[in-house]
C-alpha cells in the first residue's frame, strides 16, 4: 500500500522515510509531496487509505469529504495542533484522525528563548550591520533579565521548559493556565490571573493551543495592560494573537520587541519562497516594518530530534490505524459513515 505525505520539507524527508522503513520493513511505501493539501491538491490522495497531513494543510470539511471520497480512511497529522483539521465532519465521514501528542518539548521552548534573547539584545539588527562592516553599538542596547518577570501562558511539558530556563536565568516567575503545574510551583512560579500576567511580566511567551476560547488570547486589552518596554513572544499557534491590536500597539511605539514563530494567516505563506512574489498580506508585510519584531517561519518545532520523534509517532499511529487500534494519540475513532 502507498502511504501519501503533504507538506513534507526537505529536511524532514528522510527522517519521516527511516521512521517508515523501521515500523513498516518496505510493506507500504511512502509518498512525499512538497505540495500542501488543501481544496486544489486533495483529488491527489485518491486512491491513498493513509494521508499524512501537517499544521498548514487546509483540512475543511470540503476536503475532507474529497478525501473520503477517494477512499481515504486515516488522516495522521504530523503536529500536536489539529485546529487546521475539521474534526465533526471527520466523524461524520468515517475518518480516523490522529496526530502526534507530543514530542521534544525543549524544542520549541529553547527556540522561544532564541527569539526573546534575539529582539532583547537585536541580535539580528547588530548581525545586519557587521556583515556590512559596521561595528557601532548605537540602537543596539538591550537589558538584564535576570531579576525580571517572565509570564508564562500555558505551563504544559513546552511551557515548563520555558519556565526552567526562565528560572536559570534567575527571573520571577507568573503563570496562568487551567491548573498549577507541580513542577512550575517548584520552580516557585505564581499563578495568577491572566490580567494581572499581562500587567506585571517583562516577558511574556505563549504556550497555549489553539482552541475558541483561546483565540486572540492576546488582544487590545492584554496588549494595553502589558507594559511599554515588555517583550512578548509567541512560537504556540498565530491565532493567539490578534495581530492587528499588534500592528497598533507598535504603531504606538509600544513594546521592546516581539518574537513571532507563528502568525494567525501563515497558510500559503510559511514553508514557502515568496521572494520573487509581492507580499499580498499586508499584515505581514507591516510587521516586517518594525525593527523590534522578528518573525521566523514556524521552526520552534525543527531539530533533527522533535522531527525524528514526530516521524516515529507519526508512524506508530498509521500502524495502528493498518491494526485496527486506536491509542492516546487519536483525535477521532473510525465509526460507520
Amino acid at each position: 500500500m502507498e502511504i501519501v505525505a503533504y507538506g513534507v520539507l526537505a529536511d524532514e524527508e528522510p527522517l519521516l522515510q527511516d521512521a517508515f522503513d523501521r515500523a513498516f520493513a518496505g510493506r507500504h511505501r511512502l509518498r512525499s509531496l512538497r505540495l500542501f493539501l488543501d481544496r486544489d491538491t486533495a483529488p491527489t490522495a485518491a486512491g491513498h487509505e493513509v494521508v499524512l497531513s501537517g499544521v498548514n494543510d487546509v483540512l475543511d470539511a470540503g476536503v475532507l469529504r474529497t478525501l473520503a471520497g477517494g477512499g481515504t480512511r486515516m488522516i495522521a497529522q504530523r503536529a500536536t495542533g489539529y485546529n487546521n483539521i475539521d474534526l465533526t465532519a471527520a466523524g461524520e465521514l468515517g475518518l480516523t484522525v490522529a496526530r502526534v501528542s507530543s514530542y521534544s518539548p525543549y524544542a520549541v521552548a529553547e527556540f522561544a528563548w532564541a527569539l526573546a534573547l534575539a529582539v532583547d539584545r537585536r541580535i539580528v539588527r547588530a548581525a545586519h550591520r557587521t556583515r556590512e562592516f559596521d561595528f557601532r553599538l548605537d540602537g543596539l542596547m538591550g537589558r538584564d533579565l535576570h531579576g525580571r518577570t517572565a509570564g508564562v501562558v500555558g505551563t504544559g511539558k513546552i511551557g515548563t521548559a520555558f519556565a526552567r530556563i526562565a528560572h536559570g536565568f534567575g527571573m520571577r516567575l507568573l503563570g496562568w493556565d487551567v491548573a498549577g503545574n507541580p513542577d512550575c510551583l517548584a520552580l516557585g512560579m505564581e499563578y495568577v490571573e491572566r490580567e494581572r500576567l499581562f500587567a506585571e511580566a517583562d516577558l511574556v511567551s505563549l504556550h497555549v493551543p489553539l482552541l475558541a476560547e483561546t483565540h486572540h488570547l492576546v488582544d487590545a486589552r492584554a496588549l494595553a495592560l502589558m507594559k511599554d518596554d515588555a517583550i512578548l513572544v509567541n512560537s504556540s499557534r498565530g491565532g493567539l494573537v490578534d495581530t492587528d491590536a499588534l500592528l497598533q500597539t507598535l504603531r504606538a511605539g509600544r513594546l521592546s520587541g516581539v518574537g513571532l514563530d507563528v502568525y494567525e494567516e501563515e497558510a500559503g505563506v510559511f514553508f514557502l519562497d515568496k521572494s520573487l512574489e509581492v507580499m499580498t498580506d499586508e499584515r505581514l508585510a507591516r510587521l516586517m516594518t518594525f525593527s523590534n519584531v522578528l518573525v521566523t517561519s514556524h521552526q520552534a518545532y525543527f531539530t533533527r530530534d522533535a522531527v525524528a520523534q514526530i516521524a516515529e509517532s507519526t508512524a506508530g499511529n498509521v500502524a495502528d490505524h493498518l491494526a485496527g487500534r486506536t491509542g492516546d494519540n487519536t483525535l477521532v475513532r473510525p465509526a460507520a459513515v
